[in-house]
């Protein structure tokens, strides 16, 4: 069976606490073949360094 998936406006997103973002991207880190490919996934997780609003 197909994943449920539904759209979600950007005003519906809110950003996660910073402890779990520097979790996340320790995370990231750790499992990433590389550092583009860290960079890539965290700018797709919204949590790359510097993206904090």
């Amino acid at each position: 069976m197909p994943p449920k998936t539904t759209d979600i406006a950007d005003e519906e997103l809110e950003p996660v606490a910073d402890e779990t973002a520097h979790s996340a991207r320790r995370v990231v880190a750790a499992y990433a073949a590389d550092a583009d490919e860290c960079l890539m996934l965290l700018n797709m997780l919204g949590i790359a360094p510097g993206d904090s609003e």
